[in-house]
């Protein structure tokens, strides 16, 4: 007669166990961002792929691309397309700030679908200044000076 007992060792973990971590909102991707504002922009104009790429001089396929996210369109060609919209390229970019700027639970998810409809259109018609801090000496105190948080301000 023998009696089976579990052959377990004891486990001490090294650090203590905690709750799963909660996903933390994930930051959208610039690409998608752009995407989606040229998308919305083209739907709100009620204009297609095609007419807005000739305009831009610009592939219908690299178009689509660029809207759904999938590729990282050059600062000429991203000018190319906002111009093909009737927008500047701080007007694009203006839009797509105001897009980040959003708390991530108003954002829309992206899941890999995009949306057949656009229930509401924002549309920025000019940026009337722009403003870039750049760090440098102040004039009246001889100090160095640096932009706040090391970046540049878009002033609607």
């Amino acid at each position: 007669m023998s009696s089976h007992v579990p052959n377990q060792a004891r486990v001490i973990p090294l650090r203590p166990a905690t709750a799963a971590p909660t996903p933390a909102a994930k930051e959208p991707l610039w690409r998608h961002v752009v995407g989606d504002v040229l998308r919305r922009e083209r739907l709100a104009q009620e204009r297609t792929l095609k007419d807005v790429a000739d305009a831009a001089r610009i592939s219908m396929p690299y178009l689509s691309e660029l809207e759904r996210g999938r590729k990282e369109a050059s600062s000429e060609v991203l000018a190319a397309a906002a111009r093909a919209l009737g927008l500047g390229l701080a007007d694009l970019l203006a839009l797509a700030h105001g897009e980040l700027a959003r708390p991530a639970r108003a954002r829309p998810a992206r899941t890999g679908t995009e949306p057949t409809s656009v229930t509401s259109v924002t549309s920025v018609t000019s940026v009337t200044s722009v403003t870039s801090v750049v760090p440098g000496r102040d004039r009246s105190s001889g100090r160095a000076t640096a932009p706040p948080h090391g970046g540049m301000c878009l002033a609607a």
